[in-house]
């Protein structure tokens, strides 16, 4: 079914933007208030997922050309290999350090190696969030 509707695509572009800005809120946000990778995650897939429903997916696989199921094996392959990180060190398995650097124009800043971790979580939840969608729009 192609929706042929004017205002609800030019709505749904700045939805869209409104969505993405959220999601890098609340995962930047995470590790110490509300949020993370897992939360940030589902608020992207969901601006992905508003795409697809009001443009066909023919259209937004052509712009977006990215494979979903690749997306999910590369956030885990992320996140386990944080783990494995900290082995290197000597640390047990999934330990987190962070430190405070001075970051030309922000000032000091606080960064985590939870960051990292939780980037793979996003990519995890995103790639698989939207294959399932997709998987489940095969069937309709």
């Amino acid at each position: 079914m192609k929706i042929n509707n004017v205002i609800l695509r030019a709505v749904t572009k700045i939805v869209v933007f409104i969505i993405l800005t959220l999601a890098v809120f609340l995962f930047l946000a995470g590790h110490n208030s509300p949020g993370g990778g897992f939360v940030g995650g589902l608020v992207l897939a969901s601006a992905f997922v508003l795409l697809f429903i009001v443009f066909d997916i023919e259209t937004i696989q052509h712009a977006i050309p990215f494979d979903f199921k690749k997306i999910a094996a590369l956030g885990a392959f992320i996140a386990v290999a944080t783990g494995f990180g900290s082995l290197l060190f000597g640390e047990p398995f999934l330990s987190q350090t962070f430190g405070y650097f001075d970051i030309p124009i922000y000032g000091e800043m606080e960064l985590a190696t939870v960051t990292i971790f939780e980037a793979g979580v996003a990519l995890a939840v995103v790639g698989v969030v939207v294959t399932i969608i997709l998987s489940i729009s095969e069937d309709v």
